[in-house]
C-alpha cells in the first residue's frame, strides 16, 4: 500500500476503534512548528519552555511563563499553539476535537490547524485501499483550488498555492524569484492533468500538489470526489450515503440541501427560498450532487427517503474553498 501525506503527522497518531488518538510524539511535532521552534534570537525563557514541552508535551503552561518571554510574537504564537493543544487534549478523540471546533461562537484556532486535521482524517479514511484520484480530490477538502474555465468548456481545478508559485517563479523556486526581480523572463509551466490513465504518478508527487484535474461531468476526478465525501460521512457520522452527480435540481418536494462552501450555500439558500439568483452567481456553481442515505432510518423521520442536494461553487476570485465540516454539521440525521 503506498504511503502518502507524511508531513500531515498522521503516522504519529494511534487508532482505537477506528478513531484517532493524540500521542506525545504528535504534540512534539506541533512544538517543532516554525512559529515556536527555537531560533538564534530566542531568549532563555523561551528555550527553557520549549525544552520542557518537548520532554513533557502535555504539561500545563502558566500565563506567567509566557509573559516572561522577551519577544511579543513568540508569546502570541505560544498562546495560539497551546490553546490548540489544550483543545486536542480535552477531547476523547481527535475526531471529537475536530467537530468541537465548529460548535459555539465559531472556530477560534488558525485555519492551518483545521486544514491539518482535515488532511489527517482524509489520510485515515483513504488508508485501506487508497486510490490516487481519490487522494488528489481529497486535497480539495483542505487546500484551496484555483478554478479555470477553458474556451472548450473544460472546468479545471489546480492547487491555488501551486498556481501562485509557478506564476511567481516559473517553477524555479528561489532562482525564479530572483529572475523575476531582475525582469528576466522565466519559462511558463503547465500543470499536468491527473486522470485515469496516469493516476499512479500521483504517488510520486503526493505532497507537491501540482496536478490539475477536470471537474466536468463524467470525468473520473469528479467521481473520485463523491467517493471521498461518502467515506468522510461514514467515518464521522457512522452512516452510509450514496452521492451522485446532478445536472439540476428539479424537485417540487425539495426539502434539504447542504452547500459544500460558502458561495454554494448562499446560492442554494436563495434557490430554495425562490429568491432570484443572477446569472453571474449561477455561473459560479461548479457541481450539483444528490446525496441519499442508504438506510432511510438514519434520516429525520419526517423526511426519511428524501434526497439531500449538495453543491460546490467558486467564489468571486475563482477559488474553490470547500468546507467538509458542513456535511458533518448539517445533514438531517435521526439523532435518536
Amino acid at each position: 500500500m503506498p504511503d502518502f501525506w507524511n508531513a500531515s503527522g498522521y503516522r504519529l497518531l494511534t487508532a482505537k476503534d477506528n478513531a484517532l488518538l493524540v500521542t506525545d510524539d504528535f504534540l512534539r511535532a506541533l512544538f517543532m512548528r516554525p512559529e515556536v521552534a527555537p531560533v538564534a534570537e530566542s531568549c532563555d525563557v523561551e528555550l527553557k519552555l520549549h525544552d520542557a514541552l518537548m520532554k513533557t508535551p502535555r504539561r500545563d503552561v502558566a500565563s506567567a511563563e509566557i509573559l516572561l518571554m522577551r519577544d511579543a510574537d513568540a508569546q502570541a504564537n505560544y498562546r495560539v499553539l497551546l490553546k490548540f493543544r489544550d483543545r486536542l487534549l480535552a477531547a476523547p478523540t481527535l475526531e471529537a476535537a475536530y467537530t468541537g471546533l465548529f460548535k459555539g461562537d465559531g472556530v477560534d484556532v488558525p485555519p492551518l490547524f483545521v486544514f491539518q486535521l482535515t488532511e489527517i482524517f482524509l489520510r485515515h479514511v483513504l488508508s485501506n485501499d487508497p486510490d490516487p484520484l481519490e487522494a488528489r480530490m481529497a486535497e480539495c477538502l483542505f487546500r484551496v483550488q484555483k478554478i479555470t474555465v477553458l474556451e472548450d468548456g473544460a472546468v479545471m481545478a489546480a492547487d491555488d498555492e501551486a498556481v501562485e508559485m509557478y506564476a511567481d517563479t516559473g517553477g524555479f523556486g528561489s532562482l525564479g524569484e530572483l529572475l523575476k526581480k531582475q525582469n528576466t523572463p522565466t519559462r511558463s509551466v503547465d500543470l499536468d492533468v491527473l486522470n485515469a490513465d496516469n493516476k499512479d504518478l500521483y504517488w510520486e508527487r503526493d505532497e507537491r500538489h501540482d496536478f490539475a484535474v477536470s471537474l466536468n461531468r463524467g470525468q473520473p476526478a469528479l467521481d473520485a470526489l463523491m467517493r471521498v465525501l461518502e467515506k468522510w460521512v461514514k467515518h464521522f457520522l457512522g452512516v452510509e450515503v450514496e452521492i451522485k452527480h446532478r445536472r439540476e435540481v428539479d424537485d417540487k418536494n425539495w426539502v434539504w440541501h447542504v452547500g459544500l462552501d460558502a458561495t454554494a450555500s448562499g446560492v442554494l439558500n436563495d434557490l430554495y427560498n425562490n429568491t432570484s439568483v443572477d446569472e453571474e452567481r449561477m455561473n459560479r456553481l461548479l457541481c450539483l450532487f444528490e446525496l441519499r442515505f442508504k438506510n432511510p432510518a438514519d434520516m429525520r423521520a419526517n423526511i426519511a427517503g428524501k434526497p439531500v442536494y449538495l453543491a460546490m461553487a467558486m467564489d468571486s476570485e475563482n477559488k474553490l474553498k470547500l468546507k467538509p465540516q458542513n456535511l458533518l454539521l448539517n445533514l438531517p440525521l435521526n439523532r435518536a
